[in-house]
């Protein structure tokens, strides 16, 4: 029998709550997601949305990347609620800070990528997380970043400019209709990186609502981390 992969739906995976140390002493929750019978491609480590505006863990996004990549791209997908934030999985310790003392929360996160050692680990922002990413992403041993409707709110300019000397990928994607940024000011923005891929997506929102657009974002994410593993199935054989 086989199913149609959309909305919740969440395949087999092995799934592991877990949590992390951060180097100022606090405990954030989280949930680490892998391909039941191999070992990955590749590692997402994700960043949700901001916290004071709904953004944690289970934002649908990143719930779905974790639901469905393992299954369908071979991809481990670590996913965690930053500081003072709060799902079903529980609530991290501390309290938001801006984008600033989270910089300790993206550090533990790639100390528990390097302790597992999970292999070739990419950064999944998603507007808030995309800040953190880009503040932080360099100091730390990734193949590549992907942003996904990042507003440059906190994010510099020189903190942008600064990825030009990296051979870290860096792939963007624009939403056409965002709240935020669109795309012909993101790509004078994003300028400042030449290597950078800057993705509009036509008709897509900053939430990324409905099927297609989850279903585009995830398609570039994997085209960007494991091209292999396209095109993505839109149904799933249940044994």
């Amino acid at each position: 029998m086989s199913i149609e992969i959309r909305g919740p739906i969440e395949l087999p995976a092995l799934r592991e709550d877990i949590v992390l140390e951060t180097a100022d002493e606090l405990t954030l929750v989280g949930e680490l997601a892998m391909p039941e019978s191999s070992a990955p491609a590749a590692t997402l480590v994700t960043l949700h949305p901001l916290p004071t505006a709904g953004g944690f863990m289970d934002s649908h996004i990143i719930r779905k990347a974790a639901a469905r990549l393992p299954a369908l791209a071979d991809l481990a997908v670590l996913r965690f609620n930053t500081r003072g934030t709060t799902s079903p999985r529980g609530t991290s310790d501390g309290a938001f800070d801006g984008g600033a003392a989270e910089q300790f929360d993206v550090a533990a996160a790639m100390e528990f990528v390097r302790e597992r050692g999970l292999p070739r680990p990419w950064l999944l922002g998603w507007s808030f997380g995309t800040e953190l990413a880009l503040k932080y992403g360099r100091e730390h041993d990734v193949e590549g970043i992907i942003l996904l409707s990042p507003p440059l709110h906190r994010a510099t300019d020189a903190e942008v400019a600064a990825w030009a000397g990296s051979d870290v990928e860096v792939v963007v994607l624009v939403p056409e209709l965002d709240d935020y940024l669109r795309p012909a000011e993101a790509r004078e923005r994003f300028a400042a990186i030449p290597h950078a891929k800057l993705i509009a997506v036509e008709g897509g929102k900053h939430l990324w609502v409905g099927e297609s657009q989850t279903r585009r974002v995830l398609t570039e994410i994997v085209a960007a981390v494991n091209p292999e593993a396209l095109p993505l199935p839109t149904e799933w054989v249940a044994v």
